[in-house]
């Protein structure tokens, strides 16, 4: 997978670089802060970042915006009633006080999100649910990475779920396949989309149409599942 960045201002742009059998270059800025560059076959890479380069401002914009709507979106409240998505579905809160627990734990029972707690403290409720996030992404994940290994022949070296500002999922060049825990947020069919792109990173590092070419044969419709992410993935957030 190509990868360009450059300084402009205080701002570090890093973006993603695709060639296509096209005329003209394009410049696609999605949430969470996924910057892809379609460029004409034949560019050099010199040529590509001066284009970028000379789309800096309107580039910055886009990113300030996508900040502004997650900030706006993103101030839950951590009390009865306020919901949080899992696999596509708002689950409403219900924080249970229990003055004997020591680590404030959560779960999903009878479609609701129980929070225990010693107390209605707000890093409290909000450590407890992200912890549970994160096991059911590793959970979630690795479930889905197993089903669609019987379409590939590399297998990764490890699976990690981690803080990922700027991507949902990425895989090295050892095969690790590194996830956003928020992935689990998203719609069963969207998550596949995201486990799927990554593991065919495992055998084409680019976007090239070998690529898309084979993520086509495991998804046919991951257009589909990828457009749904590119709008929505910004609800996202705990």
């Amino acid at each position: 997978m190509m990868r360009l960045e450059y300084q402009y201002g205080t701002e570090r742009i890093e973006f993603e670089l695709e060639y296509s059998k096209r005329r003209t270059l394009s410049i696609q800025v999605n949430p969470p802060r996924e910057i892809t560059v379609v460029a004409p076959l034949g560019k050099t890479e010199e040529e590509i970042l001066q284009a970028v380069k000379g789309k800096s401002r309107w580039i910055v914009q886009k990113l300030y915006e996508i900040k502004e709507i997650e900030h706006r979106r993103s101030r839950k409240e951590y009390v009865n009633g306020e919901s949080f998505l899992y696999l596509g579905r708002n689950h409403s809160l219900d924080i249970v006080v229990d003055r004997s627990v020591r680590v404030p734990e959560a779960k999903l029972f009878r479609g609701r999100f129980v929070v225990r707690t010693a107390s209605r403290d707000e890093d409290h409720v909000r450590k407890a649910l992200r912890d549970w996030y994160r096991d059911k992404a590793k959970e979630k994940v690795t479930e889905r990475v197993d089903y669609y290994q019987g379409y590939l022949d590399h297998k990764p070296r490890r699976i990690v779920i981690k803080d990922q500002d700027k991507r949902w999922g990425s895989c090295t060049r050892d095969n690790e396949l590194l996830f956003n825990w928020k992935v689990v947020m998203a719609p069963a069919p969207v998550l596949d989309y995201i486990v799927v792109h990554e593991m065919c990173h495992m055998v084409h590092r680019n976007h090239s149409r070998d690529f898309w070419q084979l993520l086509g044969k495991i998804l046919p419709d991951y257009e589909k599942r990828k457009e749904w992410l590119r709008n929505n993935g910004i609800r996202f957030e705990l």
